[in-house]
């Protein structure tokens, strides 16, 4: 623009700054805002907390954060680009939250949606338990169990025990069967008819 200034002082910070430093304003003589874009900017988000704060609603600090990182408001801590997952629609492409987070929430959602309980409730069972597997008493649980027919939690396995029961179909008498073959009492039942078997009594 035709005599525009190449250097101007910011009438809020008073520093001296190139032209490219401020805004354009046609109504000044000069072509240009009084005021810094930086000065603008930091005024224009203190004015924006304090009518927020106003309103009675919470408003977040502003963090500085270095080019290729991101905050993580869940977590509160800053991450590189490589720490998040993409989002096409969020402003600057990377999702709200970090990997991390997303997966905690999503194992959170995982147990309030298939098996009805908070993450609260199963460290409570497995508290109950002792802090180990119910079925073989000794290894770490981290399998939550329950019923197939009613969805009622049984417990807390671990994974071992917790795919036995699945290839046992959850049948209380296959596992006898094979708790007593485990034992030695070594069995087989007798054919008395075309897919039909008598079991020893």
């Amino acid at each position: 623009m035709a005599g525009e200034p190449s250097a101007k002082q910011c009438g809020r910070c008073g520093r001296d700054l190139p032209a490219t430093a401020f805004a354009r304003d046609r109504n000044r003589r000069d072509g240009l805002q009084p005021h810094c874009r930086e000065c603008v900017a930091a005024y224009s988000a203190a004015h924006y907390r304090r009518r927020q704060a106003a309103k009675g609603k919470t408003v977040r600090e502003m963090v500085d954060v270095p080019d290729g990182h991101k905050l993580c408001r869940t977590c509160g801590e800053i991450k590189p680009h490589t720490e998040w997952h993409r989002n096409a629609t969020a402003s600057d492409g990377l999702s709200t939250r970090c990997k991390a987070c997303r997966a905690a929430q999503g194992r959170k959602d995982h147990l309030k949606r298939k098996y009805g309980i908070t993450e609260a409730q199963r460290d409570a069972l497995v508290a109950s338990q002792g802090g180990v597997c119910c079925i073989c008493l000794a290894a770490v649980p981290e399998h939550v169990d329950h019923c197939h027919q009613t969805g009622r939690v049984r417990g807390v396995l671990c994974f071992s025990c917790n795919a036995a029961l699945g290839q046992f179909k959850d049948r209380p008498d296959a596992i006898r069967r094979a708790a007593a073959y485990v034992e030695g009492i070594a069995w087989k039942p007798t054919l008395v008819a075309p897919g039909v078997y008598r079991l020893p009594s």
